[in-house]
């Protein structure tokens, strides 16, 4: 006669196999978040990346600042109507831009090099939560390490200029202070649009060709563009979107604030095609 087993042991072999040795450990986006920082700080790349990007970025605005009293004393009246000292000094995004956006692609082309890639989505199966992971640290460095150069150029830069004694600005004077921040957030956004890029192309080279493409070669030949793509300009890299770095309105895009915005939603829609082609891939 077979013997029945009991309600509570049943109960209690159902138990086990649920909390047993066996049960796979259940790994949530913080352990994610926390293995993507892990991984980028690792890095010497990641650390080299930013400290060109400091060191490239504030010789930049050296270099340039030094100079930069001889256009106020050369000018004329009514072009010192139009003396920008925060813009000047905040010139240095055009280069900075290039190194961050390194920064933001190699957060994933970096383990398609390696292979590692591979061994990051058996780890989190889910493909979203890793990409996503990658994208939070990303932004999170884009958003420090652009900021930090920001304020650092501009008070170098103004301080620069007070020794020549030319007109300069404060963080207090009108529209300063969101100019300097502005700059810290577009380069955050470009960041994100090169990780979005290395997502879709897996390749470090590939991906930086596109966004110097994007950045330079698009708004260098904008005069070619028929008419019904010129209102693009408006949200793009480099034109219409690089005007919250300046204090003094420009008529040719008098909302920057909304400019800026507009282009970050085209890296949200870059990025949106990013997790979908990330998912339905092979690696």
């Amino acid at each position: 006669m077979t013997p029945h087993t009991t309600e509570p042991a049943a109960t209690a072999a159902a138990a086990g196999s649920d909390t047993g040795p066996a049960a796979a450990p259940r790994v949530t986006f913080a352990h994610t978040l926390r293995a993507e920082w892990i991984k980028f700080r690792s890095l010497r790349s990641s650390w080299y990346t930013l400290a060109c990007l400091l060191g490239v970025g504030l010789g930049i605005t050296f270099l340039s600042m030094s100079s930069a009293g001889t256009q106020y004393t050369d000018a004329t009246a009514e072009e010192r109507q139009d003396w920008d000292p925060t813009s000047l000094s905040l010139t240095t995004y055009i280069v900075a831009q290039l190194i961050i956006g390194v920064l933001g692609t190699l957060v994933v082309t970096s383990e398609y090099a390696t292979g590692l890639m591979r061994t990051s989505l058996a780890a989190t199966p889910r493909r979203h939560r890793l990409l996503a992971a990658k994208l939070v640290v990303a932004t999170a460095v884009a958003v420090v390490a652009g900021q930090a150069l920001m304020f650092a150029a501009f008070l170098i830069g103004q301080a620069l200029l007070r020794g020549q004694d030319v007109p300069s600005a404060g963080l207090g004077d009108p529209g300063v202070l969101s100019a300097v921040a502005g700059g810290g957030l577009y380069l955050a956004a470009i960041a994100l649009l090169a990780a979005g890029l290395g997502t879709l192309m897996r390749a470090t080279a590939g991906a930086l060709t596109t966004l110097v493409g994007i950045i330079f070669l698009v708004p260098g030949l904008a005069g070619l563009f028929p008419a019904w793509l010129e209102g693009l300009l408006d949200f793009w890299p480099t034109a219409g979107a690089a005007a919250v770095l300046a204090t003094v309105p420009d008529p040719d895009y008098p909302h920057p604030w909304l400019n800026l915005g507009g282009m970050c939603l085209g890296v949200a829609a870059v990025l949106a095609v990013a997790f979908v082609v990330f998912r339905r891939r092979d690696v």
